[in-house]
């Protein structure tokens, strides 16, 4: 592992570890290198301010889970690996997702979730009457939704267990290619 790793990781843990007393709003570059024993200089070499080093955290840590060799099989198993991880460390995940601004962990799950539904309904079959305006429409719908499930989920306390999220967004999934199907038979 290089040293900017390390020392990247050191930072993210610093920024956790507050997390757990103090809400992040209230978290100064300050109190993140006074936690991790570095000085600002290595903050900001490193990173710009707290929230980039919010979305460095959210993406190496949950999101490359999910994007790493997915498939429409085992997506589930993804995201469960993701909501597990976020469980682990249901203080820092609870205190950071119920900001107000918009954050890099929506948008990449919005992403992921996107591109996964585009790919479910290319590998019907060939569909040419879904025009592209109704692909796009049915992909951002259940991209919303399942984003939406899981910060609501984060935001709420997690207190249904990620094996049970896990399980109603892949019925979602399944039902929504269950959908498709039969929409594109009942065309033809």
């Amino acid at each position: 592992m290089s040293d900017s790793l390390i020392t990247k990781k050191a930072i993210a843990l610093g920024l956790k570890e507050l997390t757990k007393t103090k809400n992040f709003d209230k978290i100064t570059v300050k109190d993140i290198t006074e936690e991790c024993g570095l000085n600002r200089q290595t903050f900001y070499y490193h990173f710009q301010d707290k929230y980039v080093l919010l979305d460095w955290i959210f993406y190496n840590e949950t999101i490359s889970i999910i994007m790493e060799n997915l498939t429409l099989e085992n997506w589930n198993d993804k995201v469960m690996t993701m909501l597990t991880k976020m469980k682990s460390e249901e203080y820092f995940y609870r205190n950071t997702l119920k900001l107000t601004a918009d954050n890099g962990f929506k948008e990449y799950l919005f992403k992921i979730a996107t591109e996964l539904f585009r790919d479910t309904i290319a590998k019907i079959g060939t569909i040419q009457e879904f025009e592209e305006d109704r692909k796009k429409f049915i992909t951002e719908f259940y991209a919303f939704g399942i984003v939406g499930v899981i910060i609501a989920w984060a935001q709420n306390g997690m207190k249904e267990s990620p094996e049970y999220i896990a399980m109603q967004l892949n019925n979602v999934s399944n039902g929504t290619q269950k959908f498709i199907i039969e929409n594109y038979k009942k065309k033809q």
